[in-house]
């Protein structure tokens, strides 16, 4: 006669408290970051079509979404900025009172105790969408790292709590640690996408920034998905140039870079579930495929559990609002 196995794992599943009480991995509001889109004008909240519930937001209208933002519970916002002009340089980027800058102060005023993180790129900036400046068809790294540089300084002068570049130029760490030290923001933390795959998920995100390339595509400068172990040097690179938090993105494609970042680092790791996770999600719920508040809430679980301490997602502000089970 054999007998029954003495160990039952089903025991503690018998029903929501049990399943609490022992659950490993845990999302809350405290741990995500919501992107914002950023835009001249006033009054200006202009849907984007590919990103139901995401909206291009003037000044004013940013200012106003981080106060809920913050009153919700959500302790972060990362900025993105769409100015009034370009050029072939992103020259826009550096601007004192340039579209970031100005959301930044509009913020600050609105939202004292958000923290307020910058991404520092040139693409939306420029008029051939590159995220640096270009030539020969491509793009130049080093000349690209003094713009880079000069935009995070004008954010940090601003007001920011954190710079972001986001860009995959070689060196642009230190080069943007440098002039913050030198210019007496030693105390502002870099976080830097330091893993930043050439992901065909981020074309809603284009749309939203109105950052798409007018030729080519980025795969010079950001990294190819096959490649697990170059993102770990990428990572090492920038911490050894000044980085204080580090970033894989996209999330859910690179749940193994992440694992793999946690256990080889000590260092706060985020993760960026991206446009076209988000675009996916949307269009499914949308047809009744999928039930959005569980998928997002497994998604979000699966990416913390795989080792992130940070999350920027678009649903951060539903799960502040308690329309995502975690």
């Amino acid at each position: 006669m054999s007998r029954f196995p003495a160990s039952r794992p089903r025991r503690l599943r018998r029903n929501e408290a049990l399943r609490r009480l022992v659950r490993e991995t845990h999302v809350a509001a405290g741990q995500l970051v919501q992107p914002l889109f950023v835009v001249p004008g006033r009054g200006v909240a202009r849907p984007v079509a590919s990103m139901p519930g995401i909206a291009q937001l003037s000044v004013d209208r940013a200012a106003e979404e981080c106060r809920s933002l913050a009153d919700l519970g959500v302790p972060a916002v990362v900025l993105f900025g769409v100015p009034e002009r370009k050029d072939d340089r992103g020259s826009g980027a550096a601007d004192p009172d340039g579209i970031v800058p100005r959301a930044l102060r509009a913020i600050r005023d609105a939202a004292p105790g958000l923290l307020l993180i910058t991404d520092v790129c040139l693409c939306e900036y420029t008029d051939h969408g590159h995220c640096g400046v270009v030539r020969d068809g491509d793009v130049d790294n080093d000349p690209t790292l003094e713009h880079l540089a000069a935009a995070a300084l004008a954010h940090a002068r601003a007001g920011a709590d954190v710079v972001a570049p986001s860009d995959m130029m070689d060196g642009r760490v230190a080069a943007i640690r440098r002039t913050l030290d030198g210019a007496g923001f030693a105390h502002l933390p870099i976080m830097s996408y330091a893993a930043k795959f050439a992901s065909a998920f981020y074309g809603p995100f284009r749309e939203a920034a109105e950052s798409t390339p007018r030729f080519g595509d980025r795969r010079s400068y950001q990294m190819d998905p096959a490649n697990g172990r170059e993102a770990l040097r990428e990572v090492a690179l920038d911490i050894d140039e000044g980085a204080d938090i580090v970033m894989v993105k996209p999330a859910l494609p690179c749940l193994d870079v992440i694992r793999a970042v946690r256990e080889r680092f000590g260092y706060p790791v985020a993760a960026y579930h991206v446009s076209g996770e988000y675009a996916m999600v949307k269009a499914a719920a949308e047809r009744g495929w999928i039930d959005e508040g569980r998928v997002v809430g497994e998604s979000l679980t699966a990416i913390r559990r795989a080792g992130a301490d940070i999350i920027i997602t678009y649903f951060a502000k539903d799960v502040a609002q308690g329309l995502v089970p975690t």
